[in-house]
């Protein structure tokens, strides 16, 4: 039955196609010349066929094609709202991931933001001369202060440094070495010659992240669990 629809539909379509091949309409307009009404019979025509076509296909599983239909129609609309929204989104699954990744640098408005760690430090995940070195902040260091392990990763002659300045760890009074890093980058924050300090093998777990670095911004606040840093304006 559905089968014997489907093809009364295609012929009915052609019929109508055939008798408006033979005539054509008035009120088209002078533009719209015998040419014009041709192509538009064709276009037609091949919509036609292209419907009947998929009538035969699905005329078992029609209405599982319009459901199909209607999911590629709604996947394209998201898709369309995604772009639409892209900025936005984008925005929101920065913070998303910086709440999951602790030390994860967010650029947000022209500022670094950074959330606090479960164990209430800032690990900042910074660059030093190129290389990838984890730090925590410390508003009590004078100066950034590298690991022995991290120093070596940027690069620094450890062979020619000397340990000769003064400085107190967890674990007590000892010496570090003074240099001056090429560079240190948070998120989209560069900065140039900073003084820092290489801790002796064995002496500090963990780089810190010290006011050397810090003094140099044009701002930076801890609220809220998160850290903001502003880099100084360009000149």
């Amino acid at each position: 039955m559905r089968r014997l629809i489907a093809w009364l539909s295609v012929i009915c379509a052609a019929g109508a196609l055939a008798l408006l091949a033979t005539r054509r309409p008035a009120g088209l307009g002078a533009n719209f010349d015998e040419s014009d009404f041709a192509a538009l019979i064709g276009k037609i025509g091949f919509l036609v066929l292209i419907g009947g076509a998929v009538l035969t296909v699905f005329r078992e599983r029609f209405l599982q094609a319009i459901q199909w239909t209607l999911l590629w129609v709604a996947i394209g609309l998201l898709l369309v709202v995604a772009y639409a929204y892209r900025f936005e989104l984008r925005d929101t699954g920065d913070r998303v991931l910086a709440e999951l990744v602790p030390g994860l640098p967010i650029m947000h408005g022209g500022a670094v933001e950074i959330a606090r760690s479960r164990n209430g430090e800032f690990q900042v995940a910074a660059q030093v001369n190129g290389a990838a070195v984890p730090m925590v902040l410390d508003t009590g260091a004078s100066a950034v202060v590298l690991t022995h392990e991290a120093a070596k990763a940027a690069g620094l002659p450890l062979d020619f440094i000397r340990y000769t300045v003064n400085i107190d760890t967890a674990n007590g009074r000892t010496q570090a070495a003074a240099v001056t890093l090429d560079q240190i980058k948070v998120g989209g924050i560069v900065e140039r010659g900073v003084p820092a300090l290489i801790a002796q093998p064995g002496q500090l777990k963990t780089s810190l992240l010290g006011m050397s670095f810090l003094n140099r911004l044009d701002g930076w606040e801890v609220r809220g669990g998160k850290l903001t840093m502003r880099a100084r304006p360009s000149i």
